[in-house]
C-alpha cells in the first residue's frame, strides 16, 4: 500500500471518528444541558442551606403561626380560607406545611425546598428559552439544535444564578414567588405548544386546558402573574404572529377566536385582582398624587434595568423615608431614561420587534408592583404611610426579568451567524465565548455572597443599615434580633435610635415597650404602647401586649379592656384567648374563662396550657374526671409542665387513685428541681431563633 493511500484511510477515519463524536456530543447535549442548568443554578445557593429563619415576616409567618403546621384537614382548611398576612396564598401554605411534616422546624428543610423550586424554575426557563428562540431565530441548519440549546442554556443561567434571585429564594417568606412562577412559566409553555405543535383541534384543546389549570394554580400560590393575559396576547402579536401583521389579523374571524380563547384566563386574573382587594381592604394606604405615582413607576423601571445589568449595592429592602420628592434627580433621572429606551425600542420595531415585544412584557409584569405603595412589613401592616414607604424589592423581578435573560441567548445566536459568515466552527466559536463564561462565574460569585446576607436576622439587617445608615426599619430589627436573644438593653438602645430617625414609627414604639416590660419598666412600657396606638390604633399585637403589661401590674380590668380589643382585630390569636381566659378567671368570671380557654384549644390543638386552666375550673367545679383529662392532655401535649403534672397528682388523689398520683407527684418535683438547677448555674433556655434551628 502506498504512502498517499494510507495517508487517505488514515484522514478518512479520523474524519469519521470526528462525525461519530460530533453525533454523541450532539445526542448528549439535549440532557447534558438541562443537568447543567440545574446544577450550576443550585450551586450558588447552597450558602442558604445553612440560613435560619429571619424576623422580616418569618417570624410571623413560621414561629408565631401553628395553623400551618401538618397537612391535616384542620390545616388544609386554614390554608385554603386565611387571609394570614393580608395574602390569599394557599398552595405556598401547602408547600411549608409538607416542610413541617418533613423537617419539624429546622429551617434547613425549608431553605432546601425553596432552593430545588428555583432550580425547577430554571429548567422550566430553559424549555420556554429554547422554545422562543427557535421560533424567532433560524440558525444554520447543521448547527441549530446545537446552538440553540448553548443559548438557551446561557438564558437559563442568566436568569437563575443573577443575585436579583436571591431574595425569592433566600428568604423563606418569599417562596410564594417561587412557586407562582413555576407555574407561571409552565402555563406559558403549555400555551406554546397549544399554538404552535398541536396539529389537530383536540391536542390543542389539551394543552389550553393544561395552561388554564396550570394558571389557576400559579394565582393560588401567589398573584404576581396576574397580567398573563395581556402576555399571551403580546406573544400572539410576537413571535407567534398570530396577531396584526396583515390586513383583518388584529379583528377578523380567525383574530376574533384568538381574542376570545383568552376569556379563560381573564376571569381566572379578574378573580384574582378581586380576592387581592378583598385581602387588603384592611390596609389604610396613605393617598399618593398622580405624579408621585408616576414617579415611582419610572423609578421601579429604570431601577429593575439597571440593576440587571450592573448588580451591585443590592439591598433586601429599598425605602424613602418621609414624603418623597418627585423632581428629585433619581426620579428625573429614570424618568428620562424610561422615556428614551421606549422611543428608541419603538422607532426600531420592525427592526428588532423581540426588543420591544420584551420591553412590553417586562412593564406588564411590574405595574401590579411601581408606583403602588407596597409596605414594609416590620409587624404590621394595619396601616401604611409614606414613612414605610418601599420603592422596590429584588423578589419583583423574578419574572420581570426573564425577557432579558432570552435576548442574551439571542445574542449567542446572532454572534453564532457573524462567525460562520466569515467561515468559522463551532469549536472556534464556542472557544470564543469565554467572556460569557465569565460572566456566569461572576454573577455565581456575587450571588454566593449575597445569599450569606440572609443567614440571621442581624447579619439581615445591618447590611441594610450598611446600605442605609438612616434606616429606622433596620435599627428596629436589630434590636428584634437582640430581644430574641434575650439582650433587652442592648435592644432598646437601638429601639430609640429607631424613634430618632422617626419619632411616627409605631412598631419601634410597640418593640420598645416589649422591651421595657422584660426588664420590669412597666409603666415605661405602657406608655410606649399608647404612643405607638396612636398611630396604628388598629394593631391586634399592641394590644395584647398592652394588656399583658396591665396584667402584670394587676390591672385586670384594663388588661381584660385590651385583650378584648386585640380579640377583634384578630379573632384567632389562640394565646389572646389564653391570657383573656386567665385575667376573667382571676376576676371569678370563671364561666366566661373557659369558653375562652376551649377556643384556644380549638384554634391550637398542641397547646397545653388551655387544657391545665380549662382542667382547674373544671376541678373548681366539683368536674374531677373531666378535669383529669384535661390534665392529661396538657402533661401529654407539655411532658416538662411541673404545674399540670401536680394539678394532675391531686385529682388523681381525690379519685383515690394514689398510686397514679403519687407518680405525677414524683415527676413534678423532678422538673421543678431540674428547673432550679439551671437557674442557680445561670444557664439560660435557648433564643426564639436557635429553637427554629
Amino acid at each position: 500500500m502506498s504512502k498517499k493511500k494510507r495517508s487517505r484511510i488514515q484522514n478518512g477515519s479520523v474524519r469519521q471518528q470526528t462525525i461519530a463524536e460530533s453525533h454523541i456530543s450532539a445526542a448528549a447535549l439535549p440532557y447534558a444541558m438541562p443537568v447543567l442548568v440545574f446544577i450550576l443554578t443550585v450551586l450558588p445557593f447552597v450558602p442558604s442551606l445553612q440560613n435560619g429563619f429571619v424576623n422580616r415576616d418569618d417570624v410571623a409567618n413560621f414561629l408565631d403561626n401553628p395553623y400551618y403546621r401538618g397537612l391535616g384537614w384542620n390545616q388544609l382548611r386554614w390554608m385554603f380560607t386565611t387571609f394570614y398576612v393580608f395574602n390569599y396564598r394557599p398552595l405556598t401554605w401547602v408547600t411549608f406545611g409538607g416542610d413541617y411534616l418533613l423537617w419539624g422546624m429546622n429551617p434547613f428543610g425549608y431553605h432546601l425546598t425553596s432552593l430545588l423550586l428555583h432550580a425547577l424554575n430554571a429548567l422550566v426557563f430553559y424549555f420556554l428559552a429554547l422554545r422562543l428562540l427557535s421560533l424567532t431565530l433560524s440558525a444554520p441548519a447543521a448547527s441549530a439544535d446545537k446552538i440553540l440549546r448553548v443559548a438557551a442554556g446561557f438564558s437559563a443561567l442568566i436568569f437563575s444564578i443573577h443575585p436579583l434571585r436571591v431574595q425569592s429564594v433566600a428568604w423563606l417568606s418569599a417562596r410564594n414567588h417561587l412557586l407562582s412562577s413555576l407555574f407561571f412559566l409552565w402555563t406559558i409553555l403549555c400555551y406554546l405548544r397549544a399554538t404552535t405543535d398541536a396539529t389537530n383541534s383536540s391536542q390543542r384543546l389539551r394543552w389550553m386546558i393544561a395552561a388554564i389549570i396550570l394558571y389557576g394554580l400559579s394565582l393560588l400560590s401567589q398573584p404576581s402573574g396576574i397580567m398573563l393575559p395581556l402576555i399571551l396576547w403580546l406573544l400572539d402579536v410576537y413571535p407567534l404572529k398570530r396577531l396584526g401583521h396583515g390586513r383583518g389579523k388584529w379583528f377578523g374571524q380567525a383574530a376574533r377566536r384568538i381574542w376570545w380563547e383568552k376569556i379563560p384566563f381573564l376571569v381566572l386574573a379578574f378573580v384574582a385582582g378581586l380576592v387581592g382587594l378583598f385581602v387588603k381592604q384592611g390596609v389604610a394606604f396613605e393617598e399618593l398624587g398622580a405624579l408621585h405615582r408616576l414617579a415611582l413607576a419610572l423609578y421601579g423601571l429604570a431601577s429593575y434595568g439597571w440593576k440587571t445589568v450592573i448588580p451591585l449595592g443590592l439591598s433586601p429592602i429599598y425605602e424613602v423615608r418621609g414624603n418623597f420628592n418627585p423632581w428629585e434627580w433619581r426620579f428625573l433621572l429614570s424618568g428620562t431614561a424610561v422615556l428614551a429606551f421606549s422611543i428608541v425600542l419603538f422607532a426600531v420595531r420592525h427592526r428588532w420587534p423581540a426588543g420591544l415585544a420584551s420591553w412590553i412584557y417586562y412593564a406588564l409584569i411590574l405595574i401590579p408592583y411601581v408606583g403602588v405603595l407596597v409596605p414594609v412589613l416590620t409587624g404590621s401592616v394595619q396601616t401604611v404611610t409614606l414613612n414605610e414607604l418601599e420603592v422596590g424589592a429584588d423578589r419583583y423581578s423574578y419574572l420581570a426579568c426573564l425577557p432579558w435573560a432570552v435576548l442574551s441567548g439571542a445574542g449567542i445566536v446572532y454572534g453564532w451567524r457573524l462567525w460562520l459568515s466569515q467561515r468559522g466552527g463551532f469549536g472556534a466559536f464556542f472557544l470564543a465565548c469565554t467572556p460569557l463564561a465569565a460572566i456566569v462565574v461572576v454573577l455565581m460569585g456575587l450571588t454566593w455572597k449575597q445569599t450569606q446576607v440572609w443567614h440571621d436576622s442581624e447579619s439581615l439587617w445591618r447590611q441594610i443599615l450598611k446600605a442605609n445608615p438612616t434606616s429606622s426599619i433596620a435599627y428596629n430589627n436589630i434590636g428584634n434580633s437582640l430581644l430574641m436573644r434575650g439582650e433587652s438593653k442592648e435592644a432598646i438602645g437601638f429601639y430609640r435610635k429607631a424613634l430618632e430617625i422617626d419619632p411616627n414609627y409605631a412598631d419601634a414604639h410597640f418593640d420598645l415597650a416589649t422591651a421595657l416590660i422584660q426588664i420590669g419598666e412597666l409603666q415605661a412600657a405602657i406608655e410606649q404602647f399608647h404612643a405607638g396606638l396612636v398611630f396604628d390604633p388598629k394593631n391586634p399585637k399592641a394590644h395584647y401586649y398592652l394588656g399583658r403589661g396591665y396584667a402584670k401590674r394587676g390591672q385586670m380590668e384594663e388588661a381584660i379592656t385590651q385583650f378584648r380589643e386585640s380579640l377583634a382585630l384578630a379573632p384567632t390569636q389562640s394565646v389572646v384567648h389564653y391570657d383573656l381566659g386567665t385575667a376573667l378567671a382571676m376576676e371569678g368570671h370563671l364561666d366566661e374563662a373557659a369558653d375562652h380557654f376551649r377556643q384556644a384549644i380549638v384554634l391550637d390543638a398542641d397547646y397545653g396550657e388551655p387544657h391545665h386552666s380549662l382542667g382547674r375550673i373544671l376541678a373548681a367545679q366539683g368536674r374531677l374526671q373531666e378535669a383529669t383529662e384535661e390534665f392529661q392532655k396538657a402533661v401529654h401535649l407539655r411532658p416538662d409542665f411541673a404545674e399540670a403534672h401536680l394539678s394532675l397528682s391531686q385529682a388523681l388523689a381525690m379519685q383515690g387513685k394514689r398510686e397514679e398520683a403519687a407518680q405525677h407527684y414524683q415527676e413534678a418535683m423532678r422538673i421543678m428541681k431540674s428547673g432550679a438547677a439551671k437557674l442557680a448555674s445561670g444557664e439560660q433556655g435557648p433564643s426564639i431563633e436557635e429553637n427554629a434551628r
